[in-house]
C-alpha cells in the first residue's frame, strides 16, 4: 500500500469537536454528540425542542442507556418541548417503553398553539451544549460548547417553557 493515499474522510468537527451540520445524516450525528457531551460534562438539566421529535433518534438504544445513567444521578431531568407528539409513537415506540421507567424525570411539555409553527430544534443543556437546527429543508445548523451562545439560548427556551404545559402523559385514560 502507498503511504501517501489519504485517509478514509471522517465527518467534519467545528473546532471544538462538535460535528457540523448540513445534511440528515449529521444532524442525527450532531444530537448524539450533543447528548454525549452534556452527559460527560454532567449536566443536570438537558431541554430538547423541535416541533414533532420525527427526525430525532429517539429511538437509539446506547442512546437510552446513557440517559438511564444519567437519569440515575439525583435531581436530572430532561425536558421535552415539543408542538405535537403524535410522530412520537410512531416513529419511536421502544422510546416509549422506555420512559415509562423514567417518567419521574421526563417533562414533556406541549408548546402553546400561537407558538407551535415557529419552534425551534434545539438541544441545550445547563452549562455549553448547544445543537440548534436552523434549516430543516436543508439540513443547516450548528453544534457548539460554547457557554455564552448556550446561555443565550437557554434564555429563549426558558421563556418559552413558562409558556408551555405538561403534555404526552404515560398513560391516557379513557372514560
Amino acid at each position: 500500500m502507498n503511504d501517501d493515499t489519504p485517509a478514509a474522510p471522517e465527518a467534519p468537527a467545528a473546532g471544538d469537536g462538535a460535528p457540523l451540520i448540513d445534511s440528515r445524516a449529521s444532524f442525527v450525528q450532531a444530537l448524539h454528540w450533543g447528548f454525549e457531551a452534556a452527559l460527560a460534562g454532567q449536566a443536570r438539566q438537558i431541554v430538547c425542542i423541535d416541533p414533532d421529535f420525527a427526525q430525532w433518534p429517539l429511538d437509539d438504544a446506547a442512546l437510552h442507556s446513557a440517559l438511564a445513567r444519567w437519569l440515575r444521578l439525583p435531581l436530572r431531568r430532561l425536558v421535552l418541548v415539543a408542538a405535537s407528539y403524535d410522530e412520537v409513537p410512531r416513529r419511536h415506540p421502544r422510546f416509549m417503553a422506555w420512559r415509562r421507567d423514567w417518567a419521574h424525570a421526563i417533562s414533556p411539555l406541549a408548546a402553546p398553539e400561537e407558538l407551535a409553527a415557529s419552534l425551534p430544534t434545539l438541544l441545550l443543556d445547563d452549562a455549553a451544549i448547544s445543537v440548534q437546527l436552523f434549516d430543516d429543508k436543508h439540513w443547516r445548523g450548528r453544534a457548539q460548547r460554547d457557554a455564552r451562545s448556550a446561555h443565550l439560548l437557554r434564555l429563549e427556551a426558558d421563556a418559552l417553557m413558562q409558556r408551555c404545559s405538561p403534555a404526552f402523559a404515560i398513560n391516557v385514560l379513557g372514560l
